[in-house]
């Protein structure tokens, strides 16, 4: 039967950068369905996404949409016993570094973008979709790439999208969910580091994988070819588990 991947984009671009991971997926047999951001903070909101989430076998989410993909999961498991399965790509349980996870964005140079945000939003995420593009020789050529996708974004929805960055910590989540879960991460990231890897293995979680492969945070959009074969590798290994 054809498998089915709710797809869930990161902060500040809209859901036409997640077009090409889309497409890789779809020719590889899948039906993928990609939302935008949405803000987990309200209930109402949140349960709206987990019903959505629910119709699907594999919940995927880049960055932050990592993030909401985590709570998706495992706001199913509580509420219904199935565990879908998760996968995320250059995503940080912790974006913003606490006292117990420290591979992170420290938090002054987090409040720092925060507060440019607030007096240039449109130069913040210029600036933002640079830092998606750094650590590889071909980043000028990418973010050309990104901007010729990024779509306008509602301010509110940004603002509570940072809000998320800024306080969520789905660390015990991903050491305590029973579901399969696969998590990618881009050897040349500036956003979320690579050793985050290291750091998720070390949970110790029941069916937790990971992998790291080479590229920028902007993975999905100029290595969808690649992440896509990894994703069709490990659903063939780990079929999903309902119940």
């Amino acid at each position: 039967m054809q498998q089915q991947i709710l797809l869930i984009t990161g902060w500040g671009g809209g859901t036409a950068l997640l077009n090409p991971l889309q497409q890789a997926l779809i020719a590889q047999g899948f039906r993928v369905e990609l939302i935008n951001i949405f803000n987990a903070a309200d209930a109402q909101v949140l349960q709206q996404q987990v019903e959505l989430a629910r119709q699907f076998d594999a919940i995927m989410g880049w960055s932050l949409g990592g993030q909401l993909a985590t709570l998706l999961v495992d706001a199913i498991a509580r509420q219904y016993a199935e565990y879908k399965t998760l996968i995320t790509i250059a995503s940080n349980p912790c974006f913003v570094a606490h006292a117990g996870w420290d591979t992170a964005m420290p938090s002054a140079t987090f409040a720092q973008f925060k507060q440019s945000f607030e007096q240039d939003p449109i130069l913040t995420l210029k600036r933002f979709g640079f830092m998606v593009c750094q650590g590889v020789s071909s980043s000028k050529t990418d973010l050309l790439q990104l901007q010729s996708l990024v779509q306008a974004q509602p301010q509110s929805l940004l603002k509570h999208g940072l809000a998320l960055l800024e306080n969520l910590n789905l660390v015990n989540k991903l050491q305590q969910y029973v579901g399969q879960q696969y998590h990618i991460f881009a050897e040349q990231d500036v956003l979320v580091d690579c050793k985050v890897a290291t750091k998720l293995q070390n949970l110790a979680a029941k069916f937790l994988s990971v992998d790291v492969i080479s590229g920028s945070h902007g993975l999905p959009l100029f290595h969808a070819d690649e992440l896509t074969s990894k994703i069709c590798q490990y659903l063939q290994k780990n079929p999903s588990t309902q119940g």
